[in-house]
Order: structure tokens, then C-alpha cells, then sequence
């Protein structure tokens, strides 16, 4: 079951105020267990200002040059040899983090 950026906040707020584990809740709520325990981790990812991007196979190297964005203590290493397809990827990561 497919559940929309709504109903999730909605499962999450209701959790919180709940006073229960998210694996009680969840399945309480009859949710995939680790699949709530993934929202929850999301959510805390976002609050922090991160959010993690899918590991993905690049097509650099670890010894090939690269760009280093770097604000407060986080860094970001960007390969010059990175695709169109992998800029973008990571641009929509970003984005969601914002």
C-alpha cells in the first residue's frame, strides 16, 4: 500500500503524540514495521537538514578530480567526471533537504 506525503505526516504526528515505540505503533496501525521506522528516520534526517540519497554505482573514481562544496561541517564531494544524469540525482537530493 502506497500512503501520500499527507497520510504519512499524519501517521507520524499521531505516533508522536501516541507516546509509543514506532514499531508498537506501527503495528498497531497494521504498517509495515520497518517501513515506519524508515519514515521515522527520514523525518529526523530532515529536521537535521539532511536527507540521505540512494547509494547509486558513479561513474568516477576515487582518484579522479573533483569539487568540494563544503558549509559549517558538511562537505560534499562532486566528481568532475560526474553525468548529467548523476548531477541530477543529486541535485533533487539536495532539494529535498532545503
Amino acid at each position: 500500500m502506497r500512503f501520500s506525503k499527507e497520510e504519512k505526516e499524519k501517521l507520524l504526528e499521531e505516533w508522536k503524540l501516541s507516546g509509543k515505540s514506532a514499531w508498537s505503533f506501527a503495528r498497531e496501525k497494521t504498517l509495515c514495521q520497518q517501513t515506519f521506522a524508515k519514515w521515522v528516520r527520514t523525518e529526523k534526517e530532515r529536521k537535521n537538514g539532511f536527507v540521505q540519497i540512494a547509494a547509486q554505482k558513479m561513474s568516477a573514481s576515487r582518484n579522479s578530480a573533483e569539487i568540494l562544496i563544503e558549509k559549517g561541517d558538511m562537505k560534499i564531494h562532486v566528481p568532475l567526471n560526474i553525468s548529467s544524469n548523476e548531477i541530477t540525482t543529486l541535485l533533487k537530493g539536495l532539494q529535498t533537504s532545503i
